[in-house]
């Protein structure tokens, strides 16, 4: 059994689907509350090209996780900040290839011209804090009300990486 992290092609797209959807129904992961289809994951994929890297985890040719550089805002200012997505297959979480996956992805970031990488995280997603800790992530704060998810208000930690100091 081998793990390789790769940039993800289009072959790959039913399988990031499958994940995300994953990451929707168990509501641990995103406000997104509605599967997604293939054609949502294909303008997403489309709009990731470049210095928006996807990347994918595959264990004996299955991909069992993704993880994305997303467009953190439109504004210039913010053209070296990205923001961070990382989604696993239920049956790989907590088994280290999460932090592979992210390790890979500061390293395409850190080469695309990123400075710092952000994220959202819900406070009650203990896992996913563990991993982003454990790659030297830092709380910033917690967003109180910041989304509304099966009709209740649920609130949003941001937390942040700095990958170089000097320009």
């Amino acid at each position: 059994m081998s793990l390789a992290i790769r940039k993800a092609n289009e072959a790959d797209l039913e399988a990031i689907l499958t994940i995300y959807n994953q990451g929707i129904a168990d509501r641990i992961a995103t406000l997104e509350s509605e599967e997604k289809d293939y054609a949502y994951m294909r303008r997403w994929f489309d709009e990731h090209q470049g210095r928006y890297a996807v990347l994918v985890a595959e264990l004996d040719d299955d991909v069992i996780g993704w993880a994305s550089l997303n467009r953190y805002a439109n504004r210039c200012a913010y053209d070296g900040v990205a923001d961070l997505s990382i989604y696993m297959e239920r049956s790989h979480r907590g088994k280290g290839v999460g932090k592979a996956l992210l390790e890979k992805l500061e390293e395409v970031a850190r080469s695309h011209g990123f400075y710092k990488i952000v994220l959202f995280t819900f406070p009650f997603n203990a896992l996913g804090q563990g991993l982003y800790k454990k790659c030297g992530y830092r709380e910033v704060g917690v967003f109180h009300n910041q989304g509304i998810l099966d009709g209740k208000f649920v609130d949003v930690m941001a937390m942040e990486k700095i990958l170089m100091t000097e320009v």
